[in-house]
């Protein structure tokens, strides 16, 4: 299986910026898709941001022009730079993955604990 670990939360006040990574392990041969996902206390999960293998983005309309994600396929690793951050960005943070390991190549589909990410003077 893979194993996604996220890092990089914290408290920080509103303006402020953080980075979050996320590492995938195991016998991975391939990670198509990464992006993190996050859940605002009491309410349902959201996506936040994807990249594709060939680094197309998406993101949610509320973090356009404050979060960018980026990815470093040597190291399957996704990262999450969060500028301008607002008490309502508050939130945990999810990564995500979806590719192929082992062998033979099976697909999988994984996601890591949570990062807390708290916005507040």
């Amino acid at each position: 299986q893979v194993q996604l670990v996220e890092s990089g939360g914290g408290l920080v006040q509103p303006g402020g910026s953080l980075r979050l990574s996320c590492v995938a392990s195991g016998s991975v041969f391939s990670i198509n898709a990464m992006g993190w996902y996050r859940q605002p206390p009491g309410k349902e999960r959201e996506l936040v941001a994807t990249i594709t293998i060939g680094d197309t983005t998406n993101y949610v309309d509320s973090v356009k022009g404050r979060f960018t994600i980026s990815r470093d396929n040597a190291k399957n690793t996704v990262y999450l730079q969060m500028n301008s951050l607002k008490p309502e960005d508050t939130a945990v943070y999810y990564c995500y993955a979806q590719g192929y390991y082992g062998t033979p190549y099976r697909s999988f589909t994984s996601w890591g604990r949570g990062t807390q990410v708290t916005v507040s003077s």
